[in-house]
Formats: C-alpha cells, sequence, structure tokens
C-alpha cells in the first residue's frame, strides 16, 4: 500500500480536500508537525510526499530553524527522484532548494482569480490541467522557475504560478485543495492581510466559492491520481 508522507508548517493549513480523497483511494498518511518539532522521516521510507503551505517565508531561518533541515530533506528527496507536491510555501521551498530565487511579488494575490495555462505542457497533463480556471491564491512571495522546469501557469498578478521540475516535482503557487471550511480557518489566522489592494478579495467574497472549490477539488483528485504511484486497496 502506498505511503504519502505530508509537511505541516502551520497547525491550520492542512490536506484540505486532498486527505479524504488519498485515504479513500487506500493510501497511508502521514504527516510531520514542523511546527510541533515532529522529527522528518527517513527518505525511503515513503512513496510520495506532500509540502503545504504556511505564513513564513523560505529565508525565515532564525524565526523557524526547522527550515534549515526541511530543506536539506527535500533536497534528498528530489534527488531520489520521490514524486513531491508542493503547494504555496511548499512550492516556493522546491523551487528554493533547486536553487530558484525566491522574492515578494509585486503585489500579494488573495482570493479567487485566473490562471492560465502555459504552452507545451506534458501531454499526460493535458486532459487533467484546464487552459484556463480560476483557482485559491494565498501569497505574497513567488518564486523563479528553476533551471530545467518548465512553467505551468500564470496569472495576471504573478508570472510564475506552478512549474514542473523532471516529471516527478510539482509546484503549485495556488491552492486546489481548498474546502470552504480549510478557507475559512485560513482567514481566521490571517485575516490581518486582508486590506484594500488590487489582487486582495474580501472576506465574503473569497468564502462565496459556490462550485468553484468543488471544480478546484476536482481537478487536484486528477493530478493526484496521475502523479503519485498507484494503490491497490
Amino acid at each position: 500500500m502506498a505511503h504519502i508522507h505530508w509537511l505541516q508548517h502551520v497547525p491550520f493549513e492542512g490536506l484540505g480536500s486532498m486527505e479524504s480523497w488519498l485515504l479513500e483511494q487506500g493510501y497511508n498518511l502521514f504527516c510531520t508537525r514542523l511546527w510541533a518539532g515532529d522529527p522528518l522521516p527517513p527518505v525511503d521510507s515513503f512513496s510520495g510526499l506532500i509540502v503545504m503551505g504556511g505564513p513564513m517565508g523560505v529565508y525565515d531561518l532564525d524565526e523557524y530553524p526547522w527550515l534549515a533541515a526541511e530543506k536539506k530533506f527535500l533536497r534528498e528527496v528530489i534527488g531520489r527522484g520521490t514524486p513531491t507536491l508542493g503547494v504555496c510555501l511548499g512550492a516556493q521551498l522546491l523551487a528554493d532548494v533547486l536553487g530558484a530565487p525566491v522574492t515578494a511579488n509585486p503585489e500579494k494575490e488573495i482570493g479567487w482569480f485566473p490562471v492560465i495555462r502555459s504552452a507545451g505542457i506534458p501531454k499526460e497533463f493535458m486532459d487533467i490541467l484546464p487552459r484556463e480556471m480560476v483557482v485559491f491564491h494565498w501569497h505574497g512571495d513567488t518564486f523563479a522557475l528553476p533551471e530545467d522546469a518548465l512553467c505551468l501557469y500564470s496569472s495576471a498578478a504573478c508570472e510564475n504560478q506552478a512549474f514542473l521540475y523532471e516529471n516527478h516535482v510539482i509546484g503549485l503557487q495556488f491552492h486546489l485543495e481548498t474546502t470552504r471550511d480549510s478557507a475559512a480557518v485560513l482567514i481566521d489566522n490571517c485575516r490581518s492581510e486582508l486590506v484594500a489592494a488590487p489582487w486582495i478579495m474580501s472576506e465574503q467574497d473569497m468564502l462565496y466559492g459556490g462550485a468553484r472549490y468543488a471544480e478546484i477539488n476536482s481537478c487536484m483528485h486528477k493530478l493526484l491520481q496521475q502523479f503519485f504511484p498507484s494503490c491497490k486497496k
């Protein structure tokens, strides 16, 4: 049975819709709560890795010293060719360990905004990743593309929204796993960021996602099915 490990940076950012889907498919799920001081697992103990988000930055090592150990761990995991998915901060960490700079984006992007798929993505992802979709964002930083990585999506506010590296590393700046409940928890913990700005939505508009939650969750589940090793129940 396939073992998926995931890294959590703050207690209020979990797997969202990914958790129930992975469990329903028969995957074993294990978590390292970096914020709680959990030890990182052996790099050969899982068949896939998910690196989640958080309000800290990739360079905030003084405040979050465990980031150094996490980066070393991610380099080893990537070097083994393990399928690795990063979301928001997770994507920035993956870009960072692959040698690409992570910097402040010109604008914070918080809420529901469209992303446009890049040309020339691999055929196996064409039917999974729509040409254009409205997704949930919550980020102030962004990443440059790592060397040999392929840009998957861009938006009007942020040039690099997602990347694929050597077919076994995917970084998503945006969130496809977000549910209405997980969005509400994020808002409760990060409400101070909701200020008047061109690419920041109101709390009410973010929570009124309607069918958008189901649409992005469905896309995420298809991506997981394509990306992670198959699991036989």
